[in-house]
């Protein structure tokens, strides 16, 4: 059975790691592999889009990043118990347009016993924004282990 470590029930270090993990794979905008932290099964709520099973993620993800470019995350862990992590996030993007956004949320997840995510629930906000205003300025990917948290950032 596959499995996607570190698994529940999580302690602050292994909720911690988790978020990361998260946080890494989102920034790497490749569908496919996120997907795949995900159950076959999985039940999402993003907005106003409720994708079902990991089919219905990888389209969603890859519809996602060919609207929103030069996509940039950041994710910090709010509070944990068992097999479930709560997230607050914010992320910075443009549109076709140039247009860029910050956009703000949290997250509720559950996982099963193998440590993929059978549930996400997602609430998320955009705020217009000036290119001048960004604070996620890295190269894309990753972000930097010396890059600041939202904390940090304020955001």
């Amino acid at each position: 059975m596959e499995t996607k470590p570190p698994l529940p029930p999580f302690n602050y270090e292994s909720a911690t790691q988790k978020v990361r993990m998260a946080e890494d794979a989102w920034n790497s905008r490749d569908a496919a592999r996120v997907s795949l932290v995900y159950t076959e099964d999985t039940e999402w709520r993003n907005r106003n889009e409720f994708p079902s099973g990991r089919e219905q993620v990888r389209q969603f993800l890859i519809r996602k990043w060919e609207k929103e470019l030069e996509y940039r995350l950041i994710k910090e862990l709010w509070a944990f118990h068992g097999n479930r992590i709560a997230v607050r996030f914010s992320y910075e993007w443009h549109d076709a347009a140039g247009q860029w956004y910050r956009s703000y949320g949290n997250e509720n997840w559950e996982f099963t016993e193998q440590g993929l995510m059978a549930y996400r629930y997602a609430s998320i906000n955009d705020l217009k924004i000036e290119e001048n205003e960004r604070k996620f300025r890295w190269p894309l990917g990753r972000r930097p282990d010396d890059y600041p948290g939202l904390s940090t950032l304020g955001c």
